[in-house]
C-alpha cells in the first residue's frame, strides 16, 4: 500500500494533487506546528501581470510554539474572503472553465470559517473531486501517532499499514532511510516535473494553485496533472 503524507495547504499546487493521485491513501499532517510563510494558509494564482499571493489571515499573536495546525483559527477580519473571491473572479473570469466552478468558490468564500483546517479540506476535497482523484484521506490528528520529523512519518506509515512511502523531494534531507528499510517500508521520492498548459495569459507561469489548471483546462486537467507519470510508463 502506497502512502503519502503532507501538511494541509490552501488551494494547493499541482504537485500536491499528483502525489495524492499516486497514493493508495493520503494522510493530512494536521497535528504538527504551523510555520509562518508556509503554504498552509497561502498560495499563488495567475494574474494579468504575473501572479499574486492569496493569504488567509490566521491568529498567531503571542501563540508561536502553540500553533497546532488543526487548531489554527482565522483572524476576525472577514474582508479576506471578499478579496480572495474577487481575485479569482477578476483574474479567471475569461478562463474557459471558470463559470463551471464559480458557484462553489463564491459560496465557499461567503461562509464564516472558524478553523483553517476546515476551509483547506473543503477546498481540497472539491479539487480532488474535480480532478477525479479518489484516493481516501485521513487526518493525522485522528490517528494518535507521536514522534518528530522522520520518526513521525515512519510511525504514520506503520499505523496505516503502508509498505511504500511516497515522499516529496526534500525528504532526502531528513528521512532516516535505514529506519524505513528496517521497518520493511520502501521510500520513493516524488520529483514532480511541472507540466506546461495553456493559460489565458500569454506567458506561462508554473507553480500556481491547482485552480489555475482547473479553470483553464477543465476535463483535461487530470491528464495534464499526471503527464509526467504517463510519459514514464513503459
Amino acid at each position: 500500500m502506497i502512502l503519502s503524507i503532507n501538511q494541509p495547504a490552501y488551494l494547493p499546487w499541482l504537485g500536491y494533487f499528483q502525489r495524492i493521485a499516486r497514493s493508495d491513501l493520503h494522510v493530512i499532517l494536521d497535528h504538527v506546528q504551523f510555520e509562518k510563510n508556509s503554504m498552509v494558509n497561502r498560495n499563488r494564482i495567475r494574474t494579468h501581470d504575473g501572479w499574486c499571493w492569496l493569504t488567509v489571515p490566521v491568529k498567531t499573536r503571542h501563540r508561536f510554539g502553540d500553533l497546532v495546525i488543526h487548531r489554527l483559527t482565522l483572524a476576525d477580519d472577514p474582508r479576506w474572503r471578499r478579496k480572495h473571491w474577487d481575485s479569482l473572479r477578476f483574474n479567471y473570469a475569461k478562463a474557459p472553465y471558470f463559470a463551471e466552478h464559480a458557484g462553489f468558490f463564491e459560496a465557499s468564500y461567503q461562509r464564516d470559517w472558524q478553523y483553517l483546517i476546515d476551509l483547506n479540506l473543503h477546498l481540497t476535497r472539491y479539487l480532488l473531486d474535480a480532478f477525479a482523484i479518489n484516493t481516501p484521506l485521513l487526518r493525522s490528528s485522528q490517528l494518535m501517532v507521536d514522534g518528530e520529523k522522520s520518526q513521525l512519518l515512519l510511525n504514520l506509515c506503520r499505523s496505516c499499514g503502508a509498505d511504500r512511502y511516497l515522499s516529496g523531494p526534500f525528504g532526502r534531507d531528513y528521512l532516516d532511510l535505514d529506519a524505513f528499510s528496517d521497518a520493511g517500508i520502501q521510500v520513493e521520492f516524488d520529483d514532480y516535473q511541472h507540466p506546461r498548459y495553456t493559460q489565458i495569459q500569454s506567458r506561462f507561469e508554473p507553480y500556481m494553485s491547482a485552480v489555475d489548471l482547473l479553470f483553464n483546462q477543465g476535463p483535461a486537467s487530470l491528464k495534464i496533472l499526471l503527464a509526467q507519470i504517463h510519459s514514464e510508463a513503459p
